[in-house]
């Protein structure tokens, strides 16, 4: 079923990031994607901390989003933590985090925010089911909101200890006994009796509380007609990091066939979303959610593949129920703004070259519905 004309699917991707209703991290999003001209996000089901950066090296010129499955990487620590992040700062990517959350409440704060995979401390984006409630959504915001504020405060002590020179008393009384009264109190031999022996000291202890502010959202000037021939660099250098915010994409829908995640279920994820609209960024779907007025949702679809050159037409899935469409279908027809290709790439002999391959593909099935709805 193609969804129904929203004026969303008529702007640009920049134009998008500039509406109101927009989640912080959505507007980078969609600004990211304009200036690489790349809505692409590789699916990275690798189950190393090596496979994982060597395949974001790889990809990571021609994507706008790396979506990860930590908890299949046998190694994963510090040391993957670190480097997904000098790679994304590296290439200009977001980090999504495909836990697919689906629990109580005070469950999945731990799982966002504790154990072995600290996921809030290092992805942009995660996902989650809502048959748990909205609760769930609430759960995972004030997690997020948690860590971050942990991480914008400071706390420094600072421990110092030093001997008091004389008080001004003794200094006054015992001057002319002093051998020396302009050095006395660099030599301790020159103390008054009473005072030599075991030194004095004063302990101080200090404690410094302090706070920093990240930027919420990169709010650049939007590029005017004169200033199409900006470099790449240039701007991506213009939009600056992305904000140290955390945003949540709601399972509306899926690829597999046969799933259940269909008619009021759905409905209800994008009644959900338009209660968290600063949190919640947009869906995971087969198709534009974006229904009423004001709704500006991010839609990431999954179940993307292109057949081998030469055999366009194939029609394409697995044996594990897996249904594939296009880039153009699912950007041009439905309306989808990322495209989510998982092993079309992985399982590609030059994956750089296929990375490439379907950012092309996934952009110009942009650029023809924009030409062909103004």
């Amino acid at each position: 079923m193609q969804p129904r004309r929203h004026p969303t699917v008529s702007l640009t991707y920049e134009e998008r990031a500039s509406l109101p209703n927009n989640s912080p991290v959505a507007a980078f999003l969609l600004r990211l994607i304009s200036i690489k001209h790349t809505n692409l996000c590789v699916s990275a089901d690798v189950t190393s901390t090596a496979e994982l950066l060597q395949l974001a090296e790889e990809v990571g010129d021609s994507i706008c989003v790396l979506k990860t499955h930590a908890d299949i990487v046998q190694d994963f620590g510090d040391r993957t933590i670190q480097g997904l992040r000098d790679v994304a700062k590296r290439r200009k990517f977001l980090v999504f985090e495909d836990r697919k959350f689906g629990d109580i409440g005070s469950t999945v704060q731990k799982q966002y925010a504790a154990g072995p995979l600290g996921i809030v401390k290092w992805a942009a984006i995660t996902n989650a089911h809502i048959f748990p409630g909205p609760a769930i959504v609430i759960a995972l915001e004030q997690a997020a909101k948690s860590a971050i504020a942990a991480y914008n405060t400071r706390v420094e002590t600072e421990i110092s200890a030093g001997t008091p020179p004389p008080s001004s008393a003794s200094e006054s009384d015992d001057e002319d006994s002093r051998p020396d009264a302009s050095h006395a109190d660099d030599d301790p031999t020159a103390w008054p009796a009473e005072r030599q022996g075991r030194k004095p000291s004063v302990v101080s202890v200090s404690t410094t509380i302090s706070t920093k502010t990240e930027a919420i959202s990169p709010q650049p000037t939007p590029r005017s007609p004169e200033l199409g021939a900006e470099s790449m660099e240039a701007a991506l250098e213009r939009l600056g990091p992305p904000p140290f915010l955390r945003a949540l994409l709601l399972l509306a829908e899926m690829s597999s066939e046969g799933n259940l995640l269909t008619g009021a279920y759905t409905e209800q994820c994008v009644a959900i979303a338009r209660q968290h609209r600063d949190f919640v960024m947009g869906f995971v779907a087969q198709r534009s959610l974006n229904v009423e007025k004001g709704d500006n949702f991010v839609t990431m679809t999954p179940g993307v593949n292109l057949p081998p050159p030469g055999q366009e037409g194939k029609k394409m899935g697995d044996a594990l129920g897996q249904q594939y469409n296009t880039p153009r279908k699912v950007v041009l027809e439905m309306g989808c703004d990322v495209i989510i290709v998982g092993r079309g790439i992985l399982n590609a002999p030059d994956r750089r070259r296929a990375a490439e391959r379907y950012r092309k593909e996934g952009w110009a099935a942009y650029e023809e519905g924009i030409r062909a709805r103004r």
